[in-house]
């Protein structure tokens, strides 16, 4: 069932969507970096030649884009070149890796807390902001680097980011993640417990201790925060499996790509042993992608998605000016819940 539906989310992806901010992959943003990492998933997963000839020459067509665009969150697209590297030999591949990785530990902006600034390409800034997308958009990308070229500083830059990310966005009393904090003011500006937030953070993590765990010691405080985590994220799950856009109003709209990210995390955390392999935990991932296939239309579209989000004013925002329409981060996220299904199944048959 995972690769019928994998299938078809991915075709829709690789479609010409010319002129769709959500669902364009042939520009160089955080957009269809997510788009492109989740298809490495799908390759990892199915080892269908076509999806990996897709990604040599989605990079073929669109690197010359990533010129003058070396923000945090346009650094998702380069999460994909250590593996292609590995897999093409190309030097050019890990020769630019090794670049971004340099400026990001020497240049990008930080914060106070010496957290990376969360940059866009957009013409705005979100000064001495720090958000959870972080984690996934350019901390992923730094930790496969590390990992390809065996560099402890670059181990060790990856581990601080996640820990002062932890740090600074975890709730003390749900142990669930405000969207973002606001380091010259001291607070989680409109304190959302925003689901997107969360999955990029609950997938994030485990993908990123699977790739420096050799190089660096995970340490304890972060297994148990992000074990508080997961479990807080549990409590919020409603009955259908999904969560709310905003996870703590259950009366605002049920998101899918948070929900599948979240779901992943489930999976690849007790997977690496970061979370216990409970029957429940188990369950709950399962329950998810149950949920969300009914939200994945004949054409491979998921639906009920919400528009790009920043920190926004009020939490009652979060439900009433964010629309939901198809982009590549959500197709992106399902697809990566679809990849893991598919790989737990290919355990389970062997």
């Amino acid at each position: 069932m995972g690769l019928n539906y994998g299938d078809k989310v991915w075709q829709e992806m690789i479609k010409d969507h010319t002129g769709e901010w959500g669902m364009d992959i042939n520009h160089w943003d955080w957009v269809p970096g997510v788009g492109v990492i989740a298809m490495l998933e799908y390759y990892e997963a199915t080892r269908r030649p076509e999806v990996l000839a897709y990604l040599q020459d989605w990079v073929a067509r669109n690197k010359a884009k990533a010129a003058g665009k070396t923000v945090i969150n346009s650094s998702a697209p380069y999460a994909i070149f250590p593996a292609l590297y590995r897999i093409t030999g190309d030097a050019w591949l890990k020769e630019e890796a090794i670049r971004i990785a340099e400026w990001m530990i020497h240049d990008t902006p930080r914060t106070r807390e010496d957290a990376f600034e969360h940059t866009v390409t957009e013409k705005v800034e979100f000064s001495e902001q720090v958000w959870a997308d972080t984690i996934f958009m350019a901390v992923l990308f730094l930790a496969r680097t590390a990992s390809l070229v065996g560099s402890r500083a670059y181990a060790e830059e990856a581990l601080k980011q996640v820990l002062i990310h932890l740090r600074l966005l975890q709730d003390p009393q749900t142990n669930v993640l405000f969207h973002g904090w606001n380091c010259a003011t001291g607070d989680h500006m409109s304190s959302a417990r925003w689901t997107r937030a969360n999955a990029w953070i609950a997938a994030g993590i485990p993908m990123i201790v699977q790739e420096i765990a050799t190089i660096v010691e995970i340490p304890t405080e972060l297994k148990e925060r992000y074990g508080r985590l997961m479990s807080g994220l549990l409590a919020y799950q409603q009955v259908d499996g999904l969560w709310s856009t905003v996870m703590d109003q259950p009366h605002f709209y049920k998101e899918v790509s948070g929900s599948a990210g979240i779901a992943y995390g489930l999976l690849k955390g007790m997977e690496l042993g970061l979370i216990p392999r409970q029957e429940e935990t188990a369950a709950a991932a399962e329950l998810v992608f149950t949920a969300i296939l009914p939200y994945i239309t004949e054409e491979g579209i998921v639906e009920g998605v919400s528009g790009g989000t920043p920190v926004m004013p009020t939490i009652q925002a979060y439900q009433d000016d964010i629309p939901t329409y198809p982009t590549l981060y959500g197709q992106g996220l399902v697809l990566m819940l679809l990849s893991k299904v598919l790989q737990k199944e290919q355990v389970e048959y062997a």
